[in-house]
């Protein structure tokens, strides 16, 4: 006997909706991070607070104490962050040398100024992301990193009702 339309139809949805669940199960959902997480910079293992900055293209970074120098006829830029020391609580300033990527040319309310942009590793939740960050003293800043668009569609979506949804573990994770 053969089998008519009718039961290859009945076959076939029965088949699509025993198997919907199973392919929603395995689909690739996005990352939701809160608006505010931890980070490690690297390789230096400095723990800092981020800012997941939407209105922002590139990401920046509070740097005190910022000098430039010449290093193998590069230019290179020395600068401290600070940052929490994790045993004790108190802040920490955190030296760190970098190569200058390019000058970025910012316009504020303060009319424009140059500054330097350099290319350091983060982790955050369980990846590595080499990004590039414009450097500015910007005082006593609540968060002193601030992650741009450029790195946000790389991450994943942002929560706004959310706040340290992970803690940075990268372990021997290669940058992305």
């Amino acid at each position: 006997m053969k089998p008519n339309w009718i039961d290859w139809i009945v076959a076939s949805v029965l088949l699509l909706v025993t198997a919907a669940p199973l392919y929603a199960a395995n689909a690739s959902q996005p990352e939701v991070f809160g608006w505010v997480e931890e980070g490690l910079l690297l390789p230096e293992n400095v723990s800092v607070k981020i800012k997941l900055d939407t209105g922002a293209l590139t990401s920046s970074m509070d740097a005190k104490d910022l000098e430039r120098f010449e290093k193998n006829g590069e230019k290179w830029v020395r600068f401290n962050v600070e940052a929490k020391d994790s045993d004790t609580g108190s802040a920490v300033s955190i030296p760190f040398e970098r190569r200058v990527e390019r000058n970025v040319k910012v316009r504020g309310a303060g009319g424009a100024e140059h500054r330097p942009v350099v290319l350091m590793q983060m982790c955050i939740g369980h990846r590595v992301y080499s990004e590039q960050f414009s450097l500015k003293n910007r005082g006593k800043m609540l968060y002193p990193v601030l992650i741009g668009r450029r790195t946000l569609e790389h991450l994943g979506a942002v929560d706004v009702s959310q706040t340290f949804t992970r803690e940075p573990k990268c372990g021997k994770a290669a940058a992305q």
